[in-house]
């Protein structure tokens, strides 16, 4: 088997100052995220949607494979469809699927299987992971490849200025059909990308602290 091609690998180096700044400055501007539920209808640009995907596709992948596919959707009949596939298995996850844990959990959020956020969202991305296919091979780590991209993903569109949501209806296999993608592709989640709504609000949430979630050894 034929060896990858390498190249030299230039990484501006920070003093230790700069470096602490700069790790500082972005979780603090990560610290201001929220998802967001109420979204204007206003045009965002689009350069700063296919930006945020480069951004993306930079993650690491298993066998550097990359096996995600990123649809845009921005057409408003096509929304709508989403929109509606959505509500009709959330409708049936709500009132059938969900396990009496999970509903406990999420009813101080206000959440249901309504989702308007789906159609008035001037931007929604579906996330794929491709799996092997007719022009796509075997991936590894699909999951944890596609989960990191979509990390990355939210990161980006936040420090350019915009509001995200990530959705993950269940199952999610309708997604398929409404974005026109092959069976080899499956959803991974659903981000509506806007502006919040003036009057939009969210969860007053207390995040754990640093002690909390940072281990030393």
């Amino acid at each position: 088997m034929q060896s990858i091609a390498t190249a030299p690998y230039e990484l501006t180096r920070l003093s230790p100052s700069d470096m602490i700044s700069t790790a500082r400055a972005f979780a603090d501007r990560m610290a201001a995220r929220r998802s967001v539920r109420d979204f204007s209808s206003a045009p965002v640009p689009l350069e700063v949607i296919d930006q945020a995907v480069r951004a993306a596709s930079t993650a690491p992948s298993g066998a550097n494979l990359q096996p995600w596919r990123f649809v845009v959707m921005t057409d408003r009949d096509r929304k709508r469809q989403l929109r509606y596939a959505a509500e009709a298995e959330e409708r049936e996850f709500y009132a059938r699927r969900a396990s009496p844990d999970w509903l406990d959990a999420v009813a101080p959020m206000g959440t249901d299987w309504q989702k308007p956020f789906l159609e008035t969202a001037p931007v929604v991305i579906v996330v794929f992971e491709v799996h092997q296919g007719p022009s796509s091979p075997k991936p590894y780590y699909a999951k944890e490849s596609v989960g990191i991209a979509v990390g990355l993903l939210i990161a980006a569109l936040h420090h350019a200025g915009l509001a995200t949501l990530t959705h993950t209806p269940v199952p999610m296999r309708f997604l398929n059909e409404v974005c026109d993608r092959p069976p080899e592709e499956r959803a991974f989640a659903v981000m509506p990308v806007g502006y919040p709504a003036e009057d939009a609000t969210v969860p007053d949430l207390v995040r754990k602290s640093l002690s909390e979630v940072l281990v030393r050894r």
